[in-house]
């Protein structure tokens, strides 16, 4: 039985245009709804397709670094003698790197000079964090951040690092 039968046949037939005009106006709004939706979309991607391009053809065009940027440390070179490293090879630098990423530190007192000389100083840029506390804790503030960003390499070995080595390189360009 129909729960209409007592409402009577053309109460049911009203409800039942009025359902189907609901259904329709439901519709049509779905439709209106779909269309602003995607006329929203379209906006969004063509004032995409207007702004300012911000990719930079690497290879062929070089990006400025920011001054804030982390690459590996380097040593910075000594203000009394700029041609040797400031290092005093006093080790904080090794005790503190929670990475453990300074593998080795040595130098040498030369003849006639009152500090020591570092020699050596060998990174793992494998492990390292670029957390910053060898270049906060040198007491002499011997280490900061290199600029290098495009290291590549296929072996680790490509990224043990002699900054000795390295900052003699730097001094002849």
């Amino acid at each position: 039985m129909c729960i209409y039968w007592s409402l009577g046949f053309g109460n049911w037939l009203l409800h039942q245009v009025h359902g189907g005009m609901l259904r329709l106006m439901r519709y049509v709004l779905d439709i209106i709804k779909g269309a602003i939706s995607l006329l929203v979309g379209m906006g969004v991607t063509i004032k995409a397709f207007f702004s300012p391009v911000v990719t930079v053809q690497y290879p062929r065009k070089v990006i400025n670094i920011t001054p804030r940027f982390r690459g590996h440390t380097k040593l910075v070179a000594d203000s009394e003698n700029p041609d040797r490293p400031s290092c005093i090879v006093c080790g904080m630098c090794v005790k503190n790197c929670p990475s453990g990423s300074i593998k080795k530190v040595e130098g040498e007192k030369k003849e006639g000079e009152k500090k020591k000389t570092a020699t050596e100083y060998i990174l793992d840029f494998t492990t390292c964090s670029q957390c910053g506390i060898c270049v906060e804790t040198c007491p002499v503030d011997a280490l900061t951040f290199s600029a290098d960003y495009n290291l590549a390499g296929f072996k680790r070995e490509d990224f043990h690092f002699d900054l000795v080595k390295e900052f003699e390189e730097r001094k002849t360009r």
